[in-house]
């Protein structure tokens, strides 16, 4: 008979889901199960006056090969002493429930669905995306009473320091909190631990980016067509105006990203900043400057703009930056620039705000707008994108594609 070989600690820690749950024997009866999301939950089969029984002893990590060989050792002394483990476990736990089946993500979920008639249907599934997006992949297997501070904070700035969300890391941290009391009243656990974090969560500074002016764009584009530096950081910042999307949206940019045949490009929304997927719609002009960046691909990277040195990293974070620097433009604008640029511009073009702002990916605090599906501007945003691209093309004679540019909007009327 084949002998179950013990686990080791490597192999624990090594073990990758796979697309469906599967287990890892150790001796006597213990074994790790993966499930599809990664989580690894300890598991230990015994018997108990001549029935087999099965029993969870926690989740890896928070529970070590060897503190779930030491808890399976436990178990099988309180059985061979004709004490039932599951009554020692009432006894320990407040109302029968062991620790370790109270997940995060459990609790969480049990809160949700106790919301459900005191909550709108858009609001439920705002607060429950943006836990599965930035809590549950971090802490969500994890029992809630064992949870630290440390590790919820560290979820948190996460959240600011990947995506520079500062406010959305303060509403995220304001739901687990109120996960954390709806545990509390449930005596699931008894400290909320996200009471008192967002004091060591950063405060949203109001900043004025620099940005250019619409009489400033004949010297601006002149100046950048001229650019003598890396062609590639040329295209990307002709690509950033062009776009108007934030400068991370773009370094991070791949080509399974992009449509040539739709003339689009969807962001997906683990990648933007409010979460949501984004649709930009290509002009003429950006599919050119795509096709020339696709052409510069030799190594193949999956980065529409990768490092030089490099190709499967993205380009630098202020490479676009130290270009506008050098072209003289310190202090002047920036890449975010180019958005306030691009909203002023079109709006005193007078095309449709909503389109605008969804352009700019922005959340629209206005309840009533807000009821709008953004897809639902597509096609004025496709004419609107267009526009841009022209109007950038011909502001050698600035009064001429302003009215170009006005007319375009008109016949979004």
């Amino acid at each position: 008979m084949k002998k179950n070989v013990r686990l080791t600690a490597k192999q624990v820690a090594d073990a990758k889901p796979r697309d469906k749950e599967y287990k890892l024997k150790d001796t006597e009866s213990l074994y790790l199960t993966v499930s599809p999301a990664g989580s690894k939950w300890w598991r230990f089969r015994y018997r108990f006056r001549g029935n087999e029984r099965r029993t969870g002893l926690g989740t890896y990590p928070a529970v070590s090969l060897k503190e779930a060989r030491t808890r399976r050792d436990e178990i099988r002394a309180l059985a061979h002493r004709g004490i039932d483990p599951r009554e020692e476990t009432r006894r320990a736990q407040a109302k029968g429930k062991v620790a370790d089946e109270n997940t995060f993500q459990q609790v969480a979920t049990l809160f949700i669905a106790s919301r459900t008639a005191k909550w709108t249907a858009s609001y439920r599934v705002k607060l429950q995306r943006s836990l599965e997006a930035d809590v549950f992949p971090h802490i969500g297997s994890k029992p809630i009473r064992e949870i630290t501070r440390t590790e919820l904070l560290a979820c948190l700035k996460r959240i600011e320091t990947e995506r520079g969300a500062i406010d959305m890391a303060r509403r995220v941290c304001q739901r687990c909190s109120m996960v954390f009391k709806f545990a509390i009243d449930s005596e699931l656990c008894e400290h909320n631990i996200a009471r008192d974090l967002p004091g060591s969560l950063s405060h949203r500074k109001v900043r004025h980016y620099s940005a250019l002016r619409a009489t400033d764009l004949p010297e601006f584009m002149a100046a950048m067509l001229s650019y003598e530096g890396e062609q590639q950081t040329k295209l990307a910042m002709r690509l950033l105006l062009l776009t108007f999307v934030r400068t991370n949206e773009l370094r991070f940019a791949t080509w399974d990203e992009m449509s040539f045949e739709l003339a689009r490009w969807e962001i997906p929304a683990e990648r933007m900043k409010a979460r949501e997927t984004h649709v930009v719609p290509l002009s003429t002009q950006a599919l050119e400057i795509l096709k020339e960046l696709k052409a510069q691909n030799v190594d193949g990277s999956k980065y529409v703009l990768p490092q030089a040195v490099n190709a499967r990293k993205p380009m630098s974070e202020n490479t676009i930056l130290f270009a506008l620097y050098r072209m003289g433009y310190k202090g002047r604008t920036t890449g975010h620039g180019f958005r306030t640029l691009a909203s002023t511009t079109l709006n005193e073009a007078r095309f449709p705000p909503d389109a605008v702002e969804a352009q700019l990916a922005h959340r629209e605090p206005n309840s009533s707008r807000a009821a709008y599906n953004r897809a639902s501007w597509l096609l004025e945003r496709e004419v609107m994108m267009q526009a841009w691209a022209d109007y950038l093309d011909h502001v050698g004679d600035l009064a001429e594609a302003t009215r170009a540019l006005r007319i375009a909007a008109r016949k979004l009327d």
